[in-house]
Formats: C-alpha cells, structure tokens, sequence
C-alpha cells in the first residue's frame, strides 16, 4: 500500500490498529471534505484536483452551506456540475443539509436551532437580511417562504434528493461515519448524517472502509479503516480532497 502522506496521531496509551484490510476501491475517485458556505475554497480545489487527478469521479460528503458567507454559490455551482455530469460528480446529503430541509418542512420547529447553527450565513448568501432575532410566528414562516423562492423548486429538490452513501468496492463516503456494527447498507439515516457514538471508538470488523466528514480533525486522519477528512474549511480556510485507489490514499497538497 502506498501512501502520500498519512497523517495520524497515534495515541501512546493505545495498541495498535486492529483494522488491517487493505483500501480496494473499484475505480479510484476523490472525496472533498465539508464546504460550509467556502465556494472560494471549492473554486481552488477543483482546480487543484482538476489538475493532479484530471477526469477522476468527485464525491462531495456534505455540508455544502451555514457557516460560510457563500451557501448559495455553493449549493448552485454543486448543482451544475452533478446535472451536467452525474458519472463524475456525485454529492451526498450532510446534517446542514438536513437542518436546511428541516426548516423549509416546518420553519416553526427548526428556525432557532438552524439559525444557531449557521443557518443564517445562508439566509443572506440568498439575499434574504433583517433581524433575526425575536422573530414572530408570521416572520418566521415569511422567511421559509423567502428562502424556498429564492432557492426555487428545482434546487429544493435536488438538495432533498441527495443521497446518504457512495460505494466503491470496500470503500464507503458518508457524511458522518455511521454505527461501526451495522452493514453499511442498513446504516440509520440519522446515524449516516449526524453520526454515532461508537464510530471512533470502534473499528469495523467487516473490512469496510469509511470516508467522511462531519467531525473536525487538525489534519486528514486514517486510523482504523476511517478516513476523516473534515479540517474544518470555513473557519481554517483548508478543503481537503483526497483520492482513493487500490491501495492508495492520497492527500491532495
């Protein structure tokens, strides 16, 4: 197996990886970690990939909008690429997509946990500003109203429409890891978006390997059959993207 760099921080007091499969995709792709509102960032590493790894498939894990000042542009531009070519770009649903789909369902119920979550940056990455807090009932579901005209349906649907897993031989993306003692294929939805408490305390014993994002790490993380792959874009500024290939892992410099 090799590897470009692998960067892990083993911890001192524990024994050594218990997961020994070796990494066996059948086509080499490229994961690209959680975007957060950075359609700069996504911008430059596309480039990037574009340019190391010309004409690979793209799995995107998720949590494309909040956080960032360019939710819209991101959501958008993601939109072209997978309709334009859906062999190549392929985008999973992460748990801010989730919060997004939950507020337009029922603004009522999600409007303050979403907001706190970020939910605002996107709000105005769709021109939709004002006060956000102490909104009464009327205002709350004007903003629902707002936001899914100004989304428009077409957009609405492809974002609840993304699917939760990718599959490539004994390679799985998923946004947030899932429950290490269930098959991948009967994962929870809420496990595969939100994550579970077991994932990184427990290695898979099906030799399954799982790429995801959802939990910010300092850098690219393989331990145990997981790839984390979250640096935390939004706030640090780095988008990881790294590419998968029989016994191959690779971190886009």
């Amino acid at each position: 197996m090799r590897w470009i760099k692998r960067l892990t921080r083993p911890d001192p007091n524990r024994a050594a990886d218990s997961f020994g499969a070796p990494v066996q995709p059948d086509v080499p792709f490229c994961v690209v970690a959680d975007i957060h509102g950075r359609m700069d960032l996504l911008s430059a590493a596309l480039d990037r990939a574009a340019a190391q790894w010309p004409h690979l498939p793209m799995v995107f894990v998720g949590d494309y909008i909040d956080r960032g000042p360019d939710s819209a542009s991101v959501l958008r531009h993601l939109f072209e690429l997978q309709t334009s070519n859906p062999d190549r770009f392929i985008c999973l649903a992460g748990n801010h997509e989730d919060f997004l789909l939950g507020f337009l369902d029922d603004p009522q119920r999600y409007h303050r946990l979403w907001l706190r979550n970020g939910g605002d940056a996107t709000l105005q990455s769709f021109g939709i500003s004002g006060p956000l807090d102490g909104l009464s009932a009327g205002a709350v579901d004007l903003l629902g109203d707002q936001l899914r005209q100004a989304m428009g349906a077409e957009l609405v649907t492809w974002v609840r429409q993304l699917p939760t897993t990718y599959r490539a031989g004994n390679v799985w993306v998923t946004h947030a890891g899932g429950d290490p003692t269930v098959d991948m294929d009967r994962q929870d939805r809420n496990a595969l978006l939100w994550g579970h408490p077991d994932f990184r305390k427990l290695a898979r014993t099906d030799d399954q390997w799982v790429v995801h994002g959802h939990t910010i790490v300092p850098e690219v993380l393989i331990r145990d059959g997981r790839i984390s792959i979250d640096t935390g874009a939004y706030r640090t500024g780095q988008l990881s993207v790294v590419r998968i290939a029989d016994g191959e892992i690779d971190i886009l410099p």
